[in-house]
C-alpha cells in the first residue's frame, strides 16, 4: 500500500498570516470573551477563565460556519531538541488555519493573562510571563504573528495599558512600545507591538484588552467603605 509523500508548499508560509486571518482571530477572541462573560465567577482564576473562553471561542467559530481554521486547547510544546519528557511550555490558546495543517510547529499563539488598573502584579505578570514567552521564542518561534489577550478585572483600561506599555518599553526597548490599533466593538482595547527574538527575527504581538470583570474577586471587608448609621 503507497504512503503520503511530502506535500508541495501551498498558499502562505506556515508561520505567516493574512490580514483576514489576523482579523478573524480579533474577532473570534472578542467574540468569544463577549460570550463567555455570563459564565464568569467573581475571583474566577486565569486557567478557569480560559478554559470558559476557549469553549466559547469554539462555539463562535462553529457559529460562523468557519471550517478553515480548528481551535485548539491548551497546547503543549514539546521539546524536540531531547528525548526526553521535557516540554517547553503549554500555551492557553492555539489555533490553526487550513495552510498550517500539517506542520505542528505553525500555529496562532494566544496567551491569556488576567490584569487590572493599579496592580502592578497582575499587569507586571502579563509582561514577565506573557509577552517575554514571546519575545524569548519560547512560544512562536519563528512566527510572524502572536496574540496576548488581557483579562481586565478593574478599569479603566487605560490605566493598564499605560502599565503595560510602560513595563515592555523599559524592558525590551522602545522600538517594543505599544501602537493603538483600529478598535472591535467587543474589545476595551487593541495594541499592536513588535519584539527581536533571535537575531533579526521580528514578531509582532496584537494585544487585546477585554472586560472580564465578572471574575474580579469579590472586595474583603477590610477593602469596603461602610457608612457610619446615624
Amino acid at each position: 500500500m503507497p504512503l503520503l509523500t511530502p506535500d508541495a508548499p501551498f498558499g502562505l508560509p506556515a508561520f505567516s498570516l493574512s490580514g483576514d486571518q489576523i482579523a478573524t482571530v480579533l474577532d473570534l477572541l472578542c467574540r468569544g470573551c463577549d460570550e463567555a462573560r455570563p459564565h464568569l465567577t467573581p475571583g474566577m482564576l486565569e486557567v478557569p477563565t480560559t478554559m470558559v473562553v476557549r469553549k466559547a471561542v469554539r462555539r463562535v467559530k462553529k457559529s460562523l460556519g468557519l471550517t478553515n481554521l480548528q481551535v485548539r486547547g491548551e497546547h503543549e510544546l514539546e521539546d524536540m531538541a531531547t528525548n526526553d519528557p521535557t516540554i517547553l511550555g503549554r500555551i492557553d490558546i492555539t489555533l490553526q488555519f487550513l495552510h498550517q495543517f500539517g506542520d505542528e510547529d505553525a500555529y496562532v499563539a494566544v496567551e491569556c493573562k488576567r490584569v487590572r488598573a493599579g496592580d502592578p502584579t497582575l499587569n507586571g505578570s502579563y509582561v514577565t510571563q506573557g509577552v517575554d514567552r514571546f519575545a524569548t521564542g519560547q512560544y512562536a518561534t519563528g512566527h510572524d504573528w502572536g496574540f496576548m489577550l488581557g483579562y481586565v478585572l478593574a478599569l479603566p483600561a487605560s490605566a493598564v495599558v499605560d502599565a503595560v506599555d510602560a513595563r515592555i518599553r523599559k524592558t525590551y526597548g522602545e522600538p517594543a512600545g505599544l501602537t493603538v490599533e483600529s478598535a472591535h466593538s467587543l474589545a476595551l482595547a487593541v495594541l499592536e507591538g513588535a519584539l527581536a527574538q533571535s537575531g533579526s527575527h521580528v514578531i509582532r504581538i496584537k494585544h487585546v484588552f477585554v472586560d472580564m470583570s465578572q471574575a474580579a474577586p469579590l472586595a474583603s471587608p477590610s477593602e469596603m467603605t461602610s457608612t457610619p448609621i446615624i
